[in-house]
C-alpha cells in the first residue's frame, strides 16, 4: 500500500483517566472513541482496585488484561476455524459420495 493508498488519518481527541489525548486515526472518530471509552473503564476499574497504583502501573496492567483476551479470543478464533474446516471436508465427502451415487 502506498502513501496515496492508505486511508487518511485525521486527530481525535480522547480522554483516558482525565488525561485528554489527540490521536491520529483513519477510523471513524466515533469508533476511535469507543475504543478510548472501553480503555477509560477498564482503567478505572483497574485503578478503583489498587488505589496506590499510579497511571503507568493502570496502563501496564489494562495492556497485560488485554493480551490475554485478545490470546484467549485468537485461540477461539483457531479452535472455530479447525471446526469449520472440519464441517467443510465432512460436507465435502458427503457431497462426493452423493455424486457418486447420483452417477451409478
Amino acid at each position: 500500500m502506498t502513501g496515496r493508498d492508505a486511508p487518511r488519518k485525521r486527530p481525535v481527541r480522547i480522554t483516558i483517566l482525565d488525561q485528554t489525548y489527540t490521536v491520529l486515526a483513519a477510523g471513524e472518530d466515533h469508533e476511535v472513541q469507543k475504543l478510548a471509552d472501553a480503555v477509560n473503564e477498564l482503567m478505572a476499574a483497574i485503578a478503583a482496585r489498587a488505589p496506590g497504583a499510579d497511571n503507568l502501573r493502570v496502563a501496564v496492567l489494562a495492556c497485560l488484561h488485554l493480551a490475554d483476551r485478545l490470546q484467549a479470543l485468537e485461540r477461539e478464533l483457531a479452535d472455530l476455524k479447525q471446526r469449520v474446516d472440519e464441517k467443510s471436508r465432512a460436507i465435502h465427502l458427503l457431497i462426493e459420495e452423493a455424486i457418486r451415487e447420483a452417477e451409478d
